[in-house]
């Protein structure tokens, strides 16, 4: 039942190849950062940001100057 354990880097190749003559290098990262967005997004949805605890620390700092 596991499809994926099959690949292997050749196939990944391969389907990497088909993916860029589809939609061309330059449409491919535009895909990419609307992809990275959406998930970011969807994660700030579910639970607040994730990737911001860094800068909370920094913030308090500030405050107390």
């Amino acid at each position: 039942m596991n499809l994926f354990r099959d690949f292997g880097v050749p196939e990944l190749l391969i389907i990497l190849v088909i993916v860029i003559l589809l939609f061309g290098p330059g449409r491919i990262g535009k895909i990419a950062g609307e992809l990275g967005k959406g998930i970011r997004n969807f994660r700030d949805g579910i639970g607040g940001p994730k990737d911001d605890q860094a800068e909370k620390p920094e913030e308090k700092e500030e405050e107390t100057k």
